[in-house]
């Protein structure tokens, strides 16, 4: 680290960033279980895209819904990996200053896109169970892609001044950035002007998105439950609620580690910046990984299916 200037220049034309401080010696085996969750993410959400696109009982909204969270987590998951790997493998830190804003941009608008995806498989799921003789002519074709070129503007937009104001403050301190990729916040402490505007704005955006979007989702819920009590007989109110419990799963996995590594970067002061960068790490990287398993494990369906593929490519 020694190489690294940290004083005495203004607008560098790259980044450093600095990994996970502290853990340096251990970079070969934390890297291990990052490759894996990578191999899992891209086998796993390419298999569900696969099945889906394959399967013509599958040409729904729910898994047209589930189609987006694939391609979100792969996407997602590839603006991080190769150069968090190449930092582990090969000590490779420096980012251009653009590709820095543009890996930072996007991470935060994937982010935002699939929060949004969570609310739509709620409706989905709500529009399924309290209109199911409804539910073919609310969500059509035409519908579900509407919604999801919704999902994507929406999210574009609302990130869209975390670039433009970066791109516009002199950096006069240091180029290092305390973390395996340009998340915003790390980006933003490196800045010698009043960034007071992009604290509050990304604060606002953080719990407007997640907060709005948990809001719907328990609505969705609400109305969801009341629909399956009132159903007659026991099995039948489990049948249905079964339904839902892949999305649910799989919604709690997304939020819980969220939520968290969002209240220690804002609260936890005392929290050492290790633990940061990995729960940062562990927020974005493990739903897509865990998403197609909880989906193939709780989905007969796609275990039919893959088994089915697995047989034929067998014989």
């Amino acid at each position: 680290m020694s190489n690294i200037n940290t004083t005495d220049f203004n607008n560098p034309s790259t980044f450093i960033l600095l990994g996970i401080p502290g853990l340096e010696e251990v970079y070969v085996w934390i890297s291990i279980p990052f490759c894996t969750i990578y191999i899992i993410v891209i086998l796993g959400n390419v298999t569900i895209l696969f099945i889906v696109k394959r399967e013509p009982s599958f040409h729904e909204p729910m898994y047209y819904f589930l189609c987006m969270l694939a391609i979100n987590g792969l996407v997602l998951a590839t603006l991080i990996m190769p150069k968090t790997l190449s930092i582990f493998w090969f000590n490779s830190r420096e980012i251009q200053f653009s590709a820095c804003l543009a890996q930072m941009y996007f991470i935060h608008c994937l982010t935002a896109v699939e929060t949004g995806i969570f609310v739509a498989m709620a409706f989905d799921r709500y529009v399924a169970i309290c209109h199911p003789l409804r539910h073919s002519s609310i969500l059509t074709n035409p519908v579900v892609a509407k919604i999801g070129l919704a999902l994507v503007l929406r999210g574009g937009m609302l990130v869209l001044p975390y670039p433009i104001l970066a791109k516009q403050w002199p950096y006069c301190r240091t180029n290092i950035v305390s973390h395996t990729y340009c998340e915003h916040m790390s980006v933003v402490k490196l800045a010698c002007a009043d960034t007071k505007f992009s604290n509050y704005y990304s604060l606002y955006i953080a719990l407007f998105v997640i907060g709005l979007d948990a809001f719907f989702i328990t609505v969705s819920y609400i109305h969801i439950l009341r629909a399956i009590f009132i159903l007659p007989g026991k099995e039948t109110r489990l049948k249905t609620f079964w339904t839902c419990g892949s999305h649910l799963c799989v919604f709690l996995v997304s939020y819980t580690p969220a939520l968290f590594s969002f209240l220690t970067h804002r609260f936890g002061r005392n929290v050492p910046l290790h633990v940061h960068i990995l729960f940062a790490n562990v927020y974005l990287l493990v739903p897509p990984m865990l998403t197609p398993i909880i989906y193939g494990v709780r989905t007969k369906q796609i275990q039919d299916s893959l088994l089915q593929l697995l047989t034929h490519k067998g014989s």
